[in-house]
């Protein structure tokens, strides 16, 4: 399984969205600083997943969400 995820830091008031195989270690990974780019943001919490037979398919998806800029959807996406 793959999933697309949404993440959220309280101390950076800001989302989070990516792509992997194993979202438990991912989080893990982000919030031990593994990522450059989320180590400031820590602790980060799973707000929204989505789960696909693929990994493509989950970074089709990611992209997808990530192109419409707009914390509104991500916001709308997570009060489903």
């Amino acid at each position: 399984m793959a999933y697309v995820y949404i993440l959220f830091s309280e101390k950076l008031n800001k989302y989070y969205v990516g792509a992997c195989t194993n979202l438990e270690r991912r989080l893990y990974e982000h919030n031990i600083g593994h990522s450059k780019y989320t180590s400031t943001g820590t602790p980060w919490i799973v707000k929204y997943t989505e789960e696909y037979s693929s990994l493509a398919d989950a970074k089709r998806r990611e992209k997808e969400i990530k192109n419409k800029k707009s914390r509104i959807y991500i916001e709308h996406l997570i009060s489903k």
